[in-house]
């Protein structure tokens, strides 16, 4: 099936992004759809006001006042990337990819990994924080 510029299937045409977010994690099935779930809830619960975005062949991009981060899927790990990162304080150390660039930070996420949730929470509240500081 032939895919437009911007990623899409011609059956997604018309459905919101968080449609597509959700079509992504049924389209998974596997672990990978379960964290990148995960993860998204966690999001939305940190950042009631958080938007949901689909951009780049299908990205899930979470965005408040700019992008805080996104949530790119590979065959052995679930990468979430923070726009703005390296800016960001990281007590609990989640940050374990991208870690040499000046701007972006990620963490990857394998199968079995535990995730801090209230660290993550906590990292997108300082990522809209400094999103939202003017």
């Amino acid at each position: 099936m032939k895919k437009d510029g911007t990623g899409s299937k011609p059956a997604e045409e018309g459905l919101s992004a968080a449609q597509r977010i959700d079509g992504r994690i049924e389209e998974l099935g596997d672990w990978r759809g379960e964290m990148l779930a995960r993860v998204r809830r966690l999001i939305r619960q940190a950042d009631p006001q958080v938007v949901e975005e689909w951009k780049w062949r299908g990205v899930p991009v979470w965005s408040h006042g700019g992008i805080l981060c996104t949530g790119e899927t590979y065959k052995s790990v679930v990468k979430l990337t923070f726009a703005k990162g390296a800016a960001l304080d990281d007590p609990a150390a989640l940050f374990n990819a991208s870690l040499e660039g000046n701007t972006r930070r990620a963490i990857d996420l394998h199968e079995g990994d535990s995730l801090d949730e209230a660290a993550l929470k906590a990292l997108i509240l300082a990522a809209v924080a400094l999103n939202t500081a003017r």
